[in-house]
């Protein structure tokens, strides 16, 4: 281990350039100021230690959340070398704290394979931190140097003696740069899971310090994606026990390939270059779908579970019901896209296409059984889907021949320019009457919907468009479903749910994401959906009227204002408020509040609705027997 410990030294750390410019555009290293960018900064860090242990040199990661809301982030690596860089003559672990661009990453040998979007890491954390500490263990000593928004403040020195190696990195954000500076441990969690999953059997341990007791959750799968494709299917029922599960390596490119498939008729795709999530696919994903297509394919003719004269299944088909988790480890990776998550590199197409072309044949090959129940649901799929372009295609030819498209129940909005366009999409006629007057009608837009829309997650295409509720949501918002979707047709830039604060509302709004992630999920990637917030209680003391939208916040209230001669209306519905009401608390955004709702929160929402409406009785039992304590106002 010595020796490997000294192959990783100063003479790897190479110097790209300096660091100025991060304090005074933060965004364009982390994204942005907001809490996203907050938790970013320990993200950077965690990626770090993940690049030790893709070395092979790390199986331990600890990150602390303290009560001032710094963080340390600990692994027991090899260490950041201490010995002075030959070009800067300053120790490396200065280097790569004070200069951007500078790490074992670009070329020297440190590492073969990095996690991390811009490589920019350690040095970004440390500019954008009121105070940095870090604690080095290598070569029997212990090292400290400590850093003030990115210059060092003290001398790297010996503070004692150690027998192990390791990275130990205390930071706290700085004020000055960001708009919020608590941590969710929520946040953190997802993502600290998500890299547990894809490094297998390396432990990744989470403590809140600021919780009572310690909240502590430690994250370690010897399965990696296999276990990760078992979570994601764990309230659904699957087609087989055991996901199908692949990896090989071509020309230094590493793929892994976890695929189980569930009974649903909805494909949910994840998959990531060197850790990273790349929502927006790449040249990975391509060559999986491609090579699922063509063997799925093949065996079904060879084996004549396919006959002559039926068509080829698509690769839509091939993929209804299956969650698939692909994985690639890129030396040099290419990112591309809006957001920089899309992964470009040309070779990684085929090498992926080889690797599971190979693999995947053999164990079709090996698992008959398995085999015909993919085939089988493709078929089924392919059926529905002819069903569906039929329903669509009535749908195009009704549009074109109607002179007004739009639904009748639409109170559409004056203003041309869908970026300045909003659509409400309103629980109830009740609600959505009040809405209508109490909107402005220049840039605001009402759909009132009855009832609880089709739960899609239990019914295919065709199905789906057979739902009023639904058809009419396609049609006013103008851009198209499934093949014939089209963002740029999209007749309003928000789309605002906005449905009663009880266990109902609650529901319609779940349906509605699930709807939007599954089959309109580009709505959500380019930002908008939006959930409205209206209140929950209106205060009036003497002629003064408060709205507040939680408990807590009708708690600080009156004691704010005091307890006597108060009136409080609970709010149960969006129908008991007048127009004047709902316009002052819920639509007029001079004063609203709305939630943009995110591809996390949907898919969070997504995992949610299928334990909480699925067939499996029993998660459904669990989550209600540990949250039921929690319930304050469950409206029967």
């Amino acid at each position: 281990m010595d020796q490997q410990v000294n192959k990783y030294s100063a003479d790897q750390i190479q110097v790209l350039e300096g660091l100025e410019a991060v304090r005074r555009r933060p965004g364009m290293y982390i994204g942005s100021t907001s809490s996203r960018g907050l938790h970013h900064l320990v993200y950077e860090v965690v990626d770090n230690s993940i690049d030790e242990a893709l070395a092979g040199y790390c199986d331990r990661i600890e990150v602390f959340i303290h009560q001032d809301n710094s963080i340390t982030v600990e692994d027991n690596g090899r260490g950041i070398p201490v010995d002075l860089h030959p070009k800067v003559g300053k120790p490396a672990v200065e280097v790569v704290l004070t200069m951007l661009h500078a790490g074992g990453k670009f070329g020297g040998g440190g590492y073969k394979v990095s996690g991390g979007l811009h490589g920019v890491g350690v040095s970004v954390v440390n500019a954008l931190s009121k105070e940095l500490t870090v604690e080095i263990k290598r070569n029997g000593k212990v090292y400290q140097q400590r850093y003030s928004r990115g210059l060092p403040v003290s001398e790297l020195e010996v503070i004692g003696k150690s027998s192990t190696t390791g990275t130990k990195i205390t930071f706290a954000p700085d004020e000055e740069i960001f708009e919020e500076l608590i941590y969710s441990s929520e946040v953190l969690i997802h993502r600290l899971r998500e890299l547990a999953y894809l490094n297998k059997g390396v432990k990744i341990v989470l403590k809140d310090l600021r919780k009572d007791p310690v909240l502590e959750q430690v994250f370690q799968f010897d399965g990696g994606i296999k276990d990760f494709v078992k979570h994601l299917n764990r309230n659904k029922q699957v087609l087989h026990p055991k996901p199908i599960y692949i990896t090989g390596e071509k020309e230094q490119i590493i793929v892994e390939l976890a695929i189980q498939y569930n009974d649903s008729y909805v494909e949910n795709m994840l998959s990531y270059a060197n850790n990273i999530h790349t929502t927006e696919g790449g040249t990975h994903e391509v060559g999986l779908k491609t090579a699922l297509t063509r063997v799925v394919n093949d065996y079904g003719r060879s084996h004549n579970i396919l006959k002559n004269n039926d068509q080829n299944l698509s690769g839509e088909d091939i993929r209804e019901g299956a969650i698939i988790v692909v994985s690639v480890k890129v030396p040099e990776p290419q990112f591309e896209g809006q957001t920089k998550t899309k992964l470009g590199n040309s070779e990684v197409r085929g090498i992926v296409d080889s690797v599971l072309s190979e693999r995947l044949t053999i164990f079709l090959e090996e698992n008959p059984s398995v085999a015909k129940k993919i085939i089988e649901k493709g078929i089924t799929a392919a059926r529905a889907r002819e069903a569906a372009r039929k329903a669509r295609e009535l749908t195009r030819r009704k549009s074109a021949l109607e002179t007004m498209a739009l639904p009748g129940k639409l109170a559409d909005c004056s203003e041309k320019d869908p970026s300045q366009c909003e659509l409400y999409l309103v629980e109830g006629d009740s609600a959505g009457g009040s809405a209508k007057q109490g909107r402005d009608r220049r840039f605001q837009a009402i759909l009132p919907l009855r009832g609880k829309i089709i739960n899609v997650e239990k019914a295919r295409m065709d199905k789906i468009l057979a739902n009023e509720e639904i058809r009419a949501m396609i049609t006013a918002m103008g851009c198209g479903i499934g093949e014939d979707f089209d963002i740029s047709k999209a007749r309003y830039h928000k789309l605002i749910i906005m449905t009663d604060a009880d266990v109902d509302g609650a529901h319609i709004r779940t349906l509605l994401m699930t709807f939007f992630y599954r089959h309109m999920k580009e709505l959500i990637k380019a930002g908008y959906v939006y959930v409205a917030q209206p209140p929950l209680f209106r205060v009036r003391k003497g002629k003064h009227d408060s709205y507040v939208y939680s408990e807590h916040e009708l708690e600080e209230l009156l004691k704010r204002i005091g307890y006597d001669h108060v009136n409080i209306q609970r709010y149960k519905g969006l129908g008991e408020m007048n127009p004047e009401q709902l316009w002052e608390t819920t639509m007029d955004p001079d004063t609203r509040t709305v939630l943009q709702v995110t591809l996390e929160d949907a898919i969070e929402a997504d995992a949610t609705f299928s334990m909480l409406m699925g067939d499996r009785v029993e998660p459904r039992r669990d989550f209600i027997h540990e949250n039921a304590q929690y319930v304050r106002n469950l409206d029967i």
